[in-house]
């Protein structure tokens, strides 16, 4: 069985719900000096490091070590890895436990086939990244300067070379709260409810006027509605819960000018700390991805990660499985992608540091 799956094998069966990373970091930083590789574990993330012998340009593979809980609806223990038809079964599996198996051992196949010329190899492996307490920030801080950065999520090993930011807003819309009885009175009355679903038809078309090349446009989702005393109640206060779904075309600031200026409901900005990031023009990174990888795709993701911190750098997203199947029940991930994958992460960083 190639190493690279025995690997991700042990990484899915050491639970690693966001929050309890410290058997997966010691399961990964033992394996690491275990190679012989140059391994840091802190309170940030694991990291991995490879010089060459003259001094060059660093190249980080990024990744984290947390799962979600599993929830409901497996079939098999999500913890207990299970192979079935050239596929590996469990929490995990594919977002992102893959791309930690293949980017070690990609680093492993350097440090053994004579390590590098010139500049760094860095793997950043952090905690927290599907919660909103992600170690990300803390660990590429510590890192150093990053010149390039793949990103290793479930893309299929196609190239994503955008992704949407996240940014979430209330909707507060302020009524009068009275007898439903009497909501036909005469005298000014305000229902709050109908305030803001008022509010609510007009997202569809507030950002049509920019679409992205690749992401398209910025989507206002609607997703919690929250309104309501009594059945036989006005409410005085009725709330929406807003996912918008960033393009690098709008910032957060504009968005919340436009919200703020089209609606009549209270805009409160709750998180606008998931910006959208994309590959720069003329990429050297992309450049040699495609060479290594010929037949992958570009798209744009319209899904959020750690790139956010390495918006700084030459960077692109790719990793083995299928976003789709993240964070559901008996979540897989096939193993020909995953041995795909410690090639390909090997053979872009080779190349990207061999040129100068």
């Amino acid at each position: 069985m190639p190493g690279e799956v025995q690997l991700l094998q042990r990484l899915v069966a050491t639970p690693s719900v966001s929050g309890d990373e410290a058997a997966v970091a010691a399961v990964v930083a033992e394996t690491a000096r275990g190679w012989g590789i140059d391994t840091v574990r802190d309170e940030t993330s694991v990291r991995l490091e490879i010089r060459g012998s003259a001094p060059g340009r660093t190249i980080a593979l990024v990744s984290h070590l947390d799962v979600v809980p599993p929830g409901v609806g497996w079939t098999r223990d999500p913890f207990t890895p299970v192979i079935e038809d050239g596929r590996l079964y469990g929490r995990g599996s594919g977002d992102a436990k893959a791309s930690v198996a293949a980017m070690m051992c990609a680093a492993r196949d350097i440090s053994n086939t004579g390590g590098l010329e010139s500049g760094r190899l860095l793997l950043i492996l952090g905690f927290g990244e599907e919660t909103k307490h992600t170690t990300m920030g803390q660990a590429v801080a510590a890192s150093g300067e990053i010149d390039a950065a793949i990103v290793g999520e479930p893309t299929n090993l196609e190239l994503a070379i955008a992704q949407r930011g996240l940014m979430m807003v209330d909707l507060v819309a302020e009524g009068d709260q009275r007898h439903a009885g009497y909501a036909a009175a005469d005298g000014e009355f305000r229902n709050a409810a109908l305030l803001l679903a008022g509010d609510l038809l007009k997202l569809d078309h507030l950002f049509d006027s920019r679409s992205h090349p690749v992401l398209g446009r910025t989507t206002v989702t609607p997703t919690m509605l929250e309104a309501g005393v009594g059945r036989n109640v006005t409410p005085p206060v009725a709330k929406a819960v807003l996912d918008v779904r960033s393009t690098p075309n709008w910032t957060h600031e504009e968005i919340a000018e436009v919200l703020e200026r089209e609606l009549s409901s209270t805009v409160v900005v709750t998180s606008r700390r998931l910006v959208p990031c994309e590959t720069p023009a003329g990429s050297r990174l992309l450049d040699v991805a495609r060479r290594v990888r010929p037949e992958a795709m570009v798209f744009g993701s319209p899904t959020c990660s750690d790139w956010v911190f390495l918006r700084q750098a030459d960077a692109i997203k790719c990793g083995p499985g299928t976003s789709r199947r993240s964070h559901t029940p008996d979540e897989c991930v096939d193993l020909e992608e995953v041995t795909a994958a410690r090639r390909f992460y090997a053979d872009v960083v080779r190349a990207y540091l061999a040129e100068h």
